[in-house]
């Protein structure tokens, strides 16, 4: 067999000659390590970490709170005045909030293409300054159809953010680094809340002759966001090889670092069998189920908080702030769950915990009477809501951690985003302004859909782990132990060959022999192979 081979030739053989040096085929980062293998201490691992926080994190962070800003001030613009001043009839002002995630929806298939051929420096700034163009475009709106278009182009462009955000998470840290990386950008849905109640409030007090108090606050977090583009496309790096922080000495390190995940670093080439094998897998559909259940779920408090809020008889401007504390909730819920998700190493088990106080909160709201003198317990069990919001960063973790493959990576995250805008949807739609004001269809009908997200979340574990047995007999298969650490999901770095001796017993440590050659652990992690194409994967539940 020949020294070089693709990974797609790769793919059909069972065993992997690997040599070669920036194959079109496998990830960028060849181009930078080749074949080679790179030593680096905990303390290099640690400084590397440390300045792409400083850079890819903090990016990540400031735009995905820029996008949810763009996109919940909305609510606010209807506390004054939006409704009114456009002249909405009946239920266009909630076709208004729903079309972005119909569009969201509908632009899935193209955002996981892009996602995949066009460079992140450039696809980034592109995505903000559309959504942000669109965001200021809404301050000029005069009428229902104004407002149909200006939130239509706002959703389209940001339905590539969630997916390019968990795919550069991936790409830049380790596996047990990424859970509290996705929530520290995912958890500014709770920063992002406060600061638009904040912001509402402040700049619905200035005095203007031209401009409504909404059009003000449109016309500010559009600008704010239209900025923001230049600095992104400044700042941000494609990947590892082009990175402008990091020196050439580290750039093989960083590489190196991440070779234990199995995932890869990022490559051009899409690849239709990737989509194949989503397309074929049950883990996948179990994500779309995931995905599904928990943002139609969501839908609650969307429900629920402007008509418990609204019950306490305050004006606009107290109104606005009293989604702070709901903010802060969901800011605190969305660090600890993935902060213990990263310390217990079972993402499984804490999305089920999590589900526990939102099932309280809805039994609460179901329960109790939605009279004036039980106003402060309604707002308590509404308050419990937020506990859902920790549920969306750890799957996005999950699902990052457990897919390999630049495409299917790419289109699973896609996927999961359609499921997501899918659920936001559908979720409206189970309460009736029939059922008013205690609405208990639609909260019977929540309660058993967080049933099944508990129940489709045991089925996903009990999945991976039968994954990792099929693994497993690969390995033997093809001539390497059965077990293999996964240095991956350690809090300290070890190189990925480094291997306890009963599992390499009679060979160099890290080795395995296949096909009459020494092939040492992780040689396939930078090919751009997919989970299951790659034996020396494992699954993480």
């Amino acid at each position: 067999m020949s020294e070089k081979m693709t990974s797609n030739e790769l793919e059909k053989a069972g065993h992997h000659d690997i040599t070669y040096h920036g194959s079109k085929h496998g990830d960028r980062a060849l181009s930078v390590i080749g074949d080679e293998r790179v030593t680096l201490t905990e303390e290099e691992s640690k400084r590397i970490k440390r300045k792409t926080d400083k850079v890819i994190l903090a990016i990540l962070i400031w735009v995905y709170f820029l996008q949810i800003l763009d996109k919940s001030v909305l609510g606010y613009g209807a506390i004054f005045g939006l409704a009114e001043s456009t002249n909405l009839k009946g239920d266009q002002y909630s076709l208004v909030g729903s079309i972005a995630p119909i569009a969201q929806l509908a632009w899935q298939p193209f955002s996981s293409f892009l996602i995949v051929k066009v460079p992140h420096r450039i696809l980034m700034p592109s995505l903000c300054l559309g959504w942000g163009i669109a965001q200021a475009a809404m301050a000029a709106c005069k009428s229902y159809g104004d407002l149909l278009a200006a939130r239509f182009f706002l959703g389209l462009f940001e339905a590539g953010c969630l997916p390019l955000f968990s795919i550069i998470t991936s790409q830049w840290f380790r596996r047990v680094e990424q859970p509290i990386r996705v929530a520290a950008w995912y958890s500014t849905n709770g920063l992002a809340t406060i600061a638009a109640s904040a912001l509402s409030y402040g700049l619905g007090h200035i005095p203007s002759e031209t401009l409504e108090s909404w059009q003000i606050i449109f016309l500010f977090v559009g600008l704010v966001t239209i900025v923001t583009a230049p600095f992104v496309y400044w700042k941000l790096d494609n990947d590892i090889p082009s990175a402008r922080f990091l020196t050439d000495e580290e750039k093989p390190k960083a590489i190196e670092r991440l070779r234990a995940n199995q995932t890869g670093t990022g490559s051009r080439d899409f690849k239709w069998s990737h989509i194949l094998e989503l397309a074929l897998e049950p883990k996948t559909y179990l994500w779309v189920g995931l995905a599904l259940l928990l943002n139609v779920g969501a839908s609650v408090t969307n429900t629920f908080g402007p008509l418990i809020l609204g019950g306490l008889g305050l004006d606009a401007y107290m109104t606005s702030l009293l989604n702070m504390p709901f903010g802060a909730l969901q800011f605190t819920v969305i660090l600890l769950a993935s902060w213990a998700a990263q310390r217990f190493k079972i993402k499984s088990a804490i999305l089920v915990i999590i589900t526990i106080p939102v099932i309280a909160g809805l039994a609460m709201l179901y329960t109790i009477s939605h009279t004036d003198a039980h106003q402060g317990a309604l707002l308590g069990g509404y308050y419990l809501l937020a506990f859902l919001f920790g549920g969306n960063p750890l799957i996005v973790a999950w699902i990052v951690a457990n897919t390999a493959g630049t495409t299917k990576k790419s289109a699973t995250m896609s996927v999961y985003n359609a499921a997501s805008s899918a659920g936001n949807i559908i979720g409206p739609l189970l309460f009736k302004s029939s059922d008013a004001p205690t609405y208990h269809p639609g909260l019977r009908a929540v309660l058993a859909i967080f049933v099944a997200l508990a129940a489709c979340t045991i089925l996903q574990a009990g999945n991976l782990m039968f994954l990792n047995k099929l693994q497993e007999r690969k390995r033997v298969k093809n001539g390497k132990p059965a077990k293999i650490m996964d240095h991956s999901m350690e809090d300290k770095y070890h190189d990925a060959d480094e291997q306890p001796e009963d599992a390499v017993t009679g060979l160099a440590e890290g080795e395995a022999q296949v096909g009459g050659r020494h092939v040492r652990i992780g040689e396939q992690a930078f090919l751009d192979l997919t989970d299951r194409k790659n034996d020396e994967f494992i699954y993480v539940y």
